[in-house]
């Protein structure tokens, strides 16, 4: 070849000078998105405000799954059991419980 040709086959990073440098940004680690944490931030915010309409086994399975719901796609993926019951738990109390099962409805679409 030539001349001064260069093929670069991927990312190609120059950094000159510079604090704090960490390369390139591929996305979150650890399989989270932004639609999925919102949508784990708000069924979390809403079982926390029915904790008062449930009877005490009720509220302790609650209790039990908040720290299973993650915004880990395939962690929730594995975790059907705790969302089935955080849902018939939601539909138990009814009315109250509605918004639990509409934010458990749109979780369920995010995870496909």
């Amino acid at each position: 070849m030539s001349g001064d040709t260069t093929n670069n086959y991927g990312p190609v990073v120059h950094m000159n000078d510079g604090q704090g440098n960490v390369g390139i940004n591929y996305g979150t680690v650890g399989g989270g998105d932004d639609l999925l944490r919102v949508a784990v931030e708000e069924l979390t915010r809403l079982l926390q405000g029915l904790r008062p309409h449930l009877t005490p086994e009720q509220a302790q399975t609650v209790e039990e799954a908040l720290p299973e719901l993650t915004a880990d796609r395939a962690a929730l993926r594995q975790r059907g059991l705790v969302l089935a019951s955080v849902a018939q738990i939601a539909a138990a109390v009814g009315a109250v419980g509605q918004p639990v099962v509409d934010a458990l409805g749109r979780l369920l679409a995010l995870l496909g």
